[in-house]
């Protein structure tokens, strides 16, 4: 395990808990040296696969260079408070990061766009989710990937479209789920998340918390020192649930020095402790 630079740590200790295109923008930049150099020693394998009809229903995918027989598979959904996120960007190595680390530890990596508020509502990430997932089962194998084993990594507005996937289907298709800073329904509806649930008078009933606390798919949960107040309440209601539910804690993670943007953007730096759990984690599937 490697720690965190200290200087990262303080300039990230230094954005507080704030979220804006000014936190971004500072966090990209932390990284982006890094994930640069990364992403030009790993192109990608495939790019733009349609697994549905819209032109947001897209994937790439990232192979390992080298496999003894069928692996792992990680599918990585983005943030973007469901209004925005790419899967890949000529501005910045962000959100392939992911998928590129996938295959740099001997998984097939892919990464997903999804349709978008306000023009798609809810439930239209959690769908565009199941339906990536499809498109990975029914094609995986042809890249060497492991239809047995895939796992659905999503932060932010992505954690909250892989649990609405875990909520519309009972047969979800994945072997477990990862997800980061997510929101389940612990916390009071905000404004802006009207935009992709619709009318307060929806929220309780859109929101995906009962599957989250009912599922026995492995799950990996994570948040941040740093995740705004809502997002730290979210995650330690859930883990609440599901023990006053299951008796036991699922597998969590809390992310001391790094805020929202960063729990997911530094995945794959010389920080590995995230990265650490979460190939222990996909480890014990096997």
């Amino acid at each position: 395990m490697t720690m965190q630079p200290a200087a990262e740590r303080t300039a990230i200790a230094g954005l507080g808990r704030r979220l804006g295109p000014d936190v971004l923008a500072a966090v990209y930049a932390l990284f982006r040296e890094e994930q640069g150099h990364l992403a030009a020693a790993q192109p990608v394998h495939a790019a733009d696969i349609e697994y549905g009809d819209h032109s947001r229903q897209r994937l790439d995918l990232y192979a390992p260079v080298s496999r003894d027989g069928p692996v792992p598979v990680l599918l990585w959904v983005h943030g973007g408070g469901f209004l925005r996120g790419e899967k890949s960007s000529v501005d910045h190595p962000f959100n392939a990061h992911a998928a590129r680390w996938a295959a740099r530890n001997g998984m097939l990596g892919a990464v997903m766009n999804y349709r978008l508020a306000p023009d798609h509502g809810w439930p239209a990430g959690g769908e565009d989710v199941g339906l990536a997932v499809d498109w990975l089962r029914e094609n995986g194998a042809a890249h060497g990937g492991d239809r047995a084993r895939i796992v659905a990594m999503g932060t932010s507005a992505g954690a909250v479209h892989v649990a609405t996937h875990l909520r519309l289907r009972e047969e979800t298709g994945l072997a477990a789920a990862v997800l980061l800073s997510g929101l389940y329904g612990f916390t009071p509806l905000d404004e802006r998340d009207t935009l992709y649930y619709g009318s307060a008078a929806d929220y309780s009933d859109r929101w995906p918390k009962e599957a989250m606390v009912a599922t026995s798919l492995p799950l990996l949960l994570a948040g941040a020192e740093y995740d705004p107040p809502r997002f730290q309440a979210e995650f330690v209601g859930l883990l609440a649930a599901r023990l006053e539910r299951h008796g036991v804690l699922p597998r969590s993670f809390s992310a001391s020095g790094h805020n929202h943007f960063s729990l997911a953007y530094h995945l794959g730096t010389a920080d590995t402790r995230l990265a650490d759990e979460v190939l222990a984690f996909i480890g014990d599937l096997a």
